[in-house]
């Protein structure tokens, strides 16, 4: 074969391929009418509202104390601690220690987690209509640090949220701040 008709044969090849992509219609791999919750709960649907009767969860082999939520793929405690802790070491090691419907495992959210429960339309409590949890109005503790406040070189602020207001702020790691216990896979700079 002569090398000219190589030349055209690789030319047109790489145009048709071009050609193809522009022409191809876009795939939906994961179509919402194709996921089924109850088999696939773990999917997480960051583009997607869920109502809060399809993204909360009540987990019956936890003793009805834990909540999946559909959306993160996280499993939170339903009713969280109503008595403020002093101390956010306190609340580290009191998630550490827990045993929730039998099981072991839990943690102190990241800011990041905590804060995907926020329903910035509501008010005491700042969560979505018709959640399960039972819980406090005022600042929850997370595991993430404020690295931009330090008193010497010791850290002296941790994020919290304040499901009374819709809130998210720096706090001191010495006032007093409630605690909800989250299991599921972390981030490990968090920690």
């Amino acid at each position: 074969m002569h090398p000219w008709n190589n030349y055209l044969e690789y030319t047109f090849g790489a145009f048709g391929l071009c050609a193809a992509f522009l022409v191809a219609q876009p795939v939906n791999v994961l179509a919402t009418d194709t996921i089924d919750p109850a088999t696939q709960p773990h999917l997480k649907s960051w583009s997607n509202v869920i109502p809060a009767a399809k993204r909360f969860v009540v987990l019956a082999d936890f003793n009805n104390e834990a909540v999946l939520d559909r959306e993160t793929g996280l499993v939170w405690e339903r009713s969280p601690n109503v008595h403020p802790t002093k101390f956010w070491s306190d609340s580290r090691q009191i998630c550490v220690n827990k045993n929730l419907g039998g099981r072991r495992g839990w943690r102190l959210p990241s800011i990041h987690e905590l804060a995907s429960l926020l329903d910035d339309s509501q008010v005491n409590p700042a969560l979505q209509p018709g959640h399960p949890f039972t819980i406090s109005n005022g600042g929850y503790w997370s595991a993430t640090l404020d690295s931009m406040i330090s008193n010497g070189g010791i850290l002296t602020s941790v994020w919290t949220v304040d499901f009374g207001v819709a809130g998210v702020r720096s706090n001191g790691n010495d006032i007093s701040g409630h605690i909800w216990c989250v299991r599921g896979p972390m981030n490990a700079d968090t920690y």
